[in-house]
């Protein structure tokens, strides 16, 4: 006599579901990892790029921006900014250096549409905020993760917009679930940024958190003190960037 399928037919045939979704994630997970960063196209001069980059408030917001004053706006184009939740001053900050670009342009004649390209803001939840407890960190990184996916992974299927093409991060905690959500378009076979680490400019003997988290990941991790690299693992060595 054949057995009949039962309440626990079903909770066996989910936990097989679960187990084989989850054997499969791990497996395309451990093949985009081990692909590494592919060589891209070079871009030509006039070519634009969609660049994005986070914005951690305080010195990595100016750290971040330092950066982001040496690159042609022109070409760079458009920009997407993102910025914790309640973090009003790297929003002040940025629409600051966006207008003194649009100053410079002015000056110089420069009359090309790429010129007025337009720039936007994403707010992201804080992943942890200052002196938070443990306990309730993985909530709150959580709630960040969720909004990391919905506007790197949903929001541009939906509306049919370019995502962006470069991400740059220089810490801190928020920008890990960033990658996450950037990781998760490369499982899926969607369009993802590239994404550059910059380290902050104070750590001179000792990465950061953030630093240790993403060097693995990352498809360029660049650091600004030559002893942060004396450890023989994969990192760049630039010199001063900001």
């Amino acid at each position: 006599m054949q057995p009949q399928f039962t309440s626990q037919g079903i909770v066996l045939c989910l936990l097989l579901g679960l187990a084989l979704s989850g054997a499969l994630f791990v497996a395309r997970l451990y093949a985009v990892l081990s692909q590494g960063a592919k060589p891209r196209r070079r871009r030509g001069p006039a070519e634009r790029c969609h660049l994005a980059v986070f914005l951690g408030s305080g010195g990595h917001t100016s750290e971040a921006l330092s950066l982001l004053s040496a690159l042609d706006f022109s070409r760079y184009s458009p920009r997407t900014y993102f910025i914790s939740e309640g973090d009003t001053l790297s929003m002040r900050k940025a629409l600051e250096l966006e207008a003194a670009k649009a100053a410079d342009a002015s000056k110089s004649g420069l009359s090309h549409p790429a010129a007025k390209a337009p720039y936007s803001f994403v707010v992201i939840p804080r992943a942890r905020r200052v002196h938070q407890s443990l306990l309730t960190t993985p909530v709150t990184a959580a709630v960040s993760l969720c909004a990391a996916i919905w506007h790197i992974t949903i929001a541009p299927l939906l509306s049919r917009s370019s995502a962006p093409e470069v991400l740059l991060l220089n810490g801190p905690g928020t920008c890990f679930v960033l990658c996450i959500a950037a990781y998760l378009n490369r499982i899926l076979g969607l369009q993802s940024p590239r994404l550059i680490y910059v380290e902050s400019f104070a750590r001179v003997r000792q990465l950061s958190l953030s630093g240790k988290l993403l060097r693995p990941i990352v498809d360029r991790f660049v650091v600004q003190w030559p002893k942060l690299l004396e450890d023989g693992k994969r990192g760049e060595f630039r010199g001063w960037v900001i």
